[in-house]
């Protein structure tokens, strides 16, 4: 079987390859306007919150392979079910059609470390 370890990570790089693959694909759609979120000039601080926010599943690739359990378990279920929050309360927002499936898979994708994390304890 394989490490629980590897496949949370593995998890996590799934999510991080879907957020980029929507982004890549809004770009080419046109469905944004360069320095603006949600029709409105950003400023500084919300990109840097959002590089923040894409920088989790990042961080928690290694964090799955270097931080001890039960620890990891603990950090696993909150960032998930913080990402899964974020991007359920953001899926009406996003106007393209192909957003939803990709919106959908990365539900599920944040759904996947909580369960892993929340089934962890049973088998260590």
């Amino acid at each position: 079987m394989v490490n629980l370890r590897i496949t949370l990570s593995g998890v996590w790089v799934a999510l991080m390859l879907t957020y980029l693959l929507g982004d890549v694909i809004r770009i080419f759609a046109g469905d944004f306007t360069a320095g603006e979120m949600g029709g409105k000039t950003a400023s500084q601080g919300v990109w840097v919150a959002a590089g923040a926010l894409m920088l989790v599943p990042i961080v928690m690739v290694l964090l799955s392979l270097t931080v001890p359990y039960p620890a990891i378990r603990w950090i696993s279920i909150v960032s998930a079910a913080l990402l899964f929050v974020f991007n359920a309360v953001g899926l009406p927002t996003y106007p393209g059609l192909y957003n939803k499936p990709l919106i959908a898979g990365g539900l599920e994708f944040d759904g996947l470390p909580i369960w892993l994390a929340w089934s962890w304890r049973l088998a260590a």
